[in-house]
């Protein structure tokens, strides 16, 4: 893992949107860069729902991270991929909920991100402030790596249930690969752990706009999988789903307490992604 990190942050490249950027720009965070803020732009000029979009993600997270660590007592958790959103204040980022939320105070989080520049400003920023959280350096695309690293494996205990926040599933362009990846962590996590799951769909999209989207996307983010409701089920085929299921993720438990104003409540399907948490028995 470390010579996968020095060779990305030697290959970082700021002259091009990527998506964990884009992510944070949309969010109102400091872990980007121009392209990535011009990149924010033309989507919204296409389709104008990227920044709200953002919103409601966080939002489920904070919801989901809630929900698990105060109902179902889940006080270990691993997120991966744009996980660590530097527009949240101190207090309201991912580890801080889980620790508020949880009925112990050891609640262990396991920050993992491919992106070079959020690894080392989540680093810097937070692993000096607490001990029970760690920012890995990974790759979704390298699942088999990534759950045999020496911090994954020690820093949780694996004896006992883990709540894993799949955020970068859009990443897996390869279908097969894509399955594969969801079967790993359902086989390796321990019983009675969980699997949440967010996509980026184009359902909702107006047809209108759906070439100009299509277009944005194929110039700046290639190899970025989009995928429908029916297809991020089969992702989850098999997996015992809580409720309300695979939904629009405004919809996930939008009654549970939250700070923020709702985004997308009004339109959920205007947050452009859906979510699931899925049980594992």
């Amino acid at each position: 893992m470390h010579q996968r990190a020095v060779r990305n942050l030697a290959k970082l490249e700021t002259t091009q949107a990527r998506m964990t950027r884009i992510f944070d720009a949309a969010a109102g965070g400091k872990n980007n860069f121009q392209a990535d803020k011009e990149m924010v732009r033309h989507f919204d000029q296409a389709a104008p729902v990227l920044t709200t979009a953002a919103r409601a993600v966080l939002q489920f997270l904070t919801r989901v991270v809630r929900h698990l660590a105060a109902t179902e007592g889940v006080d270990q958790f691993m997120i991966i991929g744009s996980g660590v959103p530097s527009g949240l204040p101190p207090g309201r980022r991912l580890h801080d909920v889980a620790r508020q939320a949880a009925p112990g105070p050891a609640v262990r989080v396991v920050y993992v991100e491919s992106n070079p520049m959020v690894v080392t400003m989540a680093q810097a920023t937070i692993e000096p402030f607490s001990d029970l959280v760690r920012v890995l350096d990974g790759d979704i695309r390298e699942i088999d790596d990534l759950l045999g690293d020496h911090v994954v494996q020690t820093f949780l205990d694996w004896e006992r249930p883990i709540a894993v926040l799949l955020l970068s599933s859009q990443s897996l362009d390869d279908e097969e690969y894509a399955h594969y990846v969801i079967k790993r962590l359902r086989h390796t996590a321990p019983a009675g752990s969980f699997l949440a799951l967010v996509h980026t769909t184009f359902d909702a999209v107006p047809p209108e706009l759906l070439p100009a989207v299509r277009d944005v996307l194929a110039m700046t983010l290639p190899h970025l999988a989009i995928r429908t409701k029916e297809e991020v089920e089969a992702l989850l085929d098999g997996l015992d789903l809580m409720p309300p299921g695979l939904v629009w993720v405004p919809q996930w438990h939008p009654a549970l307490p939250d700070d923020d104003t709702p985004a997308c409540a009004d339109q959920p399907s205007s947050s452009g992604n859906y979510g699931a948490v899925a049980h594992i028995p």
